[in-house]
């Protein structure tokens, strides 16, 4: 994988709105939120696809996968060597189960799809269900993209 970042990008539907944005920022506790979006600055955005060869990732088939975090921010400042780099954030025991659904898109872009509290439900119908939303998504997006090009 060629060398710098990825540019994270939230599906936005054709009404405007961006249903990962609005999960991390309306739904997420503060303590959940923080770890996210420390996981996705620092580990999605720098590895992109090659996620999934790492603990933060899994394939999920048909041009998704999924990004996977169970790391409060603490606990993922020492993991990535980030100590002293960020403000500390206040320590708690509240576990963090978050997954992001995600498409490699382009030249170096992922597209979020979905995102859910696997902690919050960690059944396997929860878990479908949020891959046939992630995939939905995915097809419109791209529909979408093809028509905008004229195809």
């Amino acid at each position: 994988m060629p060398a710098g970042r990825f540019t994270l990008t939230y599906y936005c539907t054709p009404d405007g709105d961006e249903p990962v944005r609005r999960w991390i920022f309306d739904t997420l506790n503060a303590h959940k939120r923080r770890a996210v979006v420390m996981g996705l600055q620092h580990i999605l955005a720098e590895r992109g696809l090659a996620v999934c060869a790492t603990e933060f990732g899994r394939r999920l088939g048909q041009g998704l996968f999924e990004f996977r975090l169970r790391y409060d921010e603490a606990a993922l400042r020492r993991r990535l060597h980030l100590v002293g780099q960020l403000s500390p954030g206040p320590s708690r025991r509240d576990p963090v189960l978050l997954r992001v659904l995600c498409h490699a898109h382009g030249h170096r872009v992922i597209l979020l799809l979905a995102g859910y509290d696997k902690g919050a439900d960690p059944s396997r119908k929860r878990q479908q269900r949020e891959i046939d939303i992630a995939r939905r998504r995915l097809a419109d997006f791209q529909r979408r993209e093809r028509a905008s090009r004229g195809y």
